[in-house]
């Protein structure tokens, strides 16, 4: 079963005007979109994998063939000199070709070598399945206004993805024990596969035992010095190999959202995981996934709307806290409480709500049928709240 992402027409749209650069984790569907649907749009392509040999000595050729539309590079970010190659290709070609670039690391941080690619491309960031995108909700972008949320609660929908996670494969399969392969061979393949292949790492056995632990720390501060002490190596080490998973999409981290008007902590991160699967304690595998959820809406935002989206997370010297936040271009936008069953109000969401004069915000839970406004503040159902994402 094929299904049609959510970037398809936004990807379409760009391509008209510049370069489209596509990164994402292993696995979430790249290859997918370019060759499956965004090739479908124009009459003939080109489809080059760095990973294979014979398409490697096509590029290094320069060999394109003549009735190509478009061209599309996966996984070229492997290839030191990939962004001279691509500038180079692009500045001659480019009333002749569209291109289109793909790979499972930040295209936008490997600058290695040759003239910067700035003012040519376009970059969006692939996200796994979300409960919208399954349901075939198209957002309405309404960064100035509340979250188009529908009538429906999606329960069915929601449980799927609280079990098998938002990765193509595992959640069309429906599988446990599909599902556990997918985990070890997808970690396997990220080391063997991409880490090696663009980083020197002396101590991988470490790095992997980083990996191991990384899924328990869901949810919470991340504190580096104290995985340090667990894994008995430099915090220098440990800092690059966060960075690195990060970088290769395994992991994402957030931060505190600091203002003047409230004593802001300005310490640890909190950690998630793009495939929130692998989080086998339900409370932290249920933040994760509303976590991804609101990432991949304020990555929207920034990658197609041009304002600049973050999410944060609420907490104070006096240790009240909130989950998360939404900033547009700084400002607070929407608030977001996640409880599995509580249906009792955070009065640390009504504090925030009213210290940060935050427009919108919701206590969500994963009990399915709730709906209901309490102190200006929404108490929602995960599904129904979720449909009026991305």
């Amino acid at each position: 079963m094929l299904r049609d992402r959510y970037l398809t027409p936004f990807i379409i749209e760009d391509l008209k005007d510049k370069m489209v650069f596509v990164g994402g984790p292993r696995q979430v569907g790249k290859t997918t979109l370019c060759r499956n649907f965004i090739a479908t749009h124009f009459s003939s392509h080109a489809y080059f994998n760095w990973d294979n040999r014979a398409d490697r000595k096509a590029i290094m050729a320069f060999s394109w063939p003549g009735d190509a539309e478009i061209l599309i590079f996966d996984e070229i970010h492997k290839y030191r000199q990939w962004k001279s190659l691509i500038k180079g290709e692009y500045d001659k070609l480019k009333e002749t070709y569209k291109f289109l670039v793909t790979g499972s690391a930040r295209l936008d941080l490997y600058r290695r070598g040759g003239d910067s690619l700035q003012g040519r491309y376009h970059y969006y960031r692939l996200h796994p399945f979300t409960l919208a995108e399954i349901e075939g909700i198209k957002y309405k972008t309404s960064t100035r206004g509340t979250l188009p949320i529908g009538k429906d609660y999606h329960q069915e929908t929601l449980d799927k993805l609280d079990a098998f996670g938002g990765f193509p494969e595992p959640f069309i399969k429906q599988s446990k024990r599909h599902l556990r392969r997918w985990h070890n061979e997808k970690i396997e393949r990220m080391f063997r596969e991409d880490i090696l292949d663009v980083q020197a790492i002396r101590d991988i056995g470490n790095m992997k035992l980083l990996s191991d632990i990384l899924p328990s720390k869901v949810g919470s501060l991340l504190s580096l010095n104290a995985v340090r002490e667990d894994l008995e190596v430099s915090f220098r080490a440990v800092s690059h190999w966060m960075d690195i998973l990060e970088s290769f999409y395994y992991c994402f981290r957030i931060y505190p959202y600091s203002a003047k008007k409230i004593r802001s902590l300005k310490k640890e991160p909190k950690l998630y995981l793009w495939d929130w699967s692998e989080v086998e304690d339900e409370a932290a595998r249920f933040e994760n996934l509303m976590a991804s959820h609101l990432l991949k809406l304020a990555h929207f935002i920034t990658d197609y709307e041009g304002y600049k989206a973050e999410l944060y997370f609420l907490r104070d010297v006096d240790k009240r806290e909130v989950d998360f936040l939404v900033t547009i271009d700084g400002r607070p936008w929407v608030a977001v409480e996640a409880k599995l069953n509580d249906t009792s109000l955070s009065p640390h969401l009504l504090y925030f709500k009213e210290r940060l004069s935050i427009p919108y915000v919701y206590q969500v839970v994963k009990k399915n049928a709730v709906d209901r406004l309490d102190k200006g503040a929404r108490m929602i159902s995960a599904g129904k709240f979720l449909s009026g994402l991305m």
